[in-house]
């Protein structure tokens, strides 16, 4: 059975199906998760992203591969475990992959955070538009199209705007990111 039909299977109440899904789908998500987060986070990342499915499955639509909408839950799950605990610790764990995993020096990740904070700040003020994409893209990992959504204005919009905020968070951080211009 394909994951379309099981997804519809799960919006039916079948738990059955979501049993299968999870047998499918779980040690990948959990593959992913781990390149992410801490892996002590991953199996309640993984138990609240299907909730989550059984949740949601009836607002499933079959336009791509059901492993993709599995995870864009899963995504979305991670983030908000790591908004819960609270800013300090997602910035540590986002500056810790930054300086490259096991770089452990505490002054080079504690100024990596306070560049990163210093370039939101220079976005402008927490209410402005610049930030208010910030915060949806970035930090709630919401897709383009429900940012779209949510502004009122067109994805190629949003997705205009996105660019434009990278370039102003890489003018910000002096480019320290190593990375050149996005070829979106």
């Amino acid at each position: 059975m394909d994951d379309d039909r099981l997804i519809r299977r799960v919006a039916g109440g079948d738990d059955a199906a979501l049993r299968e899904l999870l047998f499918r789908h779980g040690p990948w998500l959990a593959a992913r998760l781990r390149a992410l987060m801490p892996a002590a986070d991953v199996e309640d990342v993984l138990q609240e992203t299907f909730l989550a499915v059984w949740r949601g499955a009836g607002g499933y639509r079959a336009q791509g591969a059901g492993g993709g909408w599995l995870w864009g839950i899963a995504r979305r799950q991670a983030a908000l475990l790591l908004r819960r605990r609270g800013p300090s610790t997602a910035a540590l764990t986002e500056s810790e992959a930054a300086c490259g995993e096991g770089s452990g020096d505490p002054a080079e990740i504690a100024q990596w955070q306070a560049d990163i904070e210093a370039a939101v700040r220079s976005l402008g003020s927490a209410e402005g538009p610049e930030r208010e994409l910030f915060r949806l893209l970035y930090e709630e990992d919401r897709p383009v199209a429900e940012v779209a959504r949510l502004l009122g204005v067109p994805a190629g919009t949003v997705k205009s705007r996105a660019h434009r905020l990278r370039q102003l968070l890489r003018a910000g951080l002096g480019d320290h990111s190593g990375r050149g211009e996005d070829h979106e």
